[in-house]
């Protein structure tokens, strides 16, 4: 990681409600902005932040997400997603979030990622592929 990566960096992403990320459950007239969606949202807009200040070869994985849902948004909206880096404890990042649609804020909390190497983290999921292989043999 880079040195530039310190509490207080902030990213925005706008993103506007399209259909797969809507839920359909209460149907049509009930189509919004579905929870995992918008976690996924989130999460995507501070691996950006963190990838803005990776050194080559390095990434980030989700380890925690804190977030309320708040608000319906619907369809075609447009979400504007804030993230803003609270802490840096080794490759541990975590982020406040806040994100609105044009009427409502939709959601806030927190969400923590750590920072990988990415050649490495491929070795560690093909011993363990290799493990689960022969644990079904």
């Amino acid at each position: 990681m880079k040195a530039t990566l310190q509490p207080g960096v902030t990213k925005v992403r706008q993103i506007t409600v399209d259909r797969p990320r809507t839920i359909g459950f209460m149907g049509e007239d009930g189509r919004v902005y579905g929870t995992p969606y918008m976690i996924l949202d989130v999460e995507e807009t501070c691996r950006l932040l963190i990838v803005d200040h990776a050194d080559a070869g390095e990434d980030s994985v989700g380890i925690e997400v804190n977030v309320k849902h708040l608000a319906a948004t619907l369809p075609n909206m447009t979400v504007e997603i804030s993230v803003k880096v609270a802490s840096v404890e080794g490759r541990k990042v975590t982020f406040e979030i806040h994100a609105k649609d044009e009427l409502d804020t939709i959601s806030t909390g927190t969400h923590a990622r750590f920072v990988v190497d990415k050649a490495k983290t491929a070795e560690r999921l093909k011993a363990k592929a290799a493990k689960l292989a022969a644990r079904k043999k």
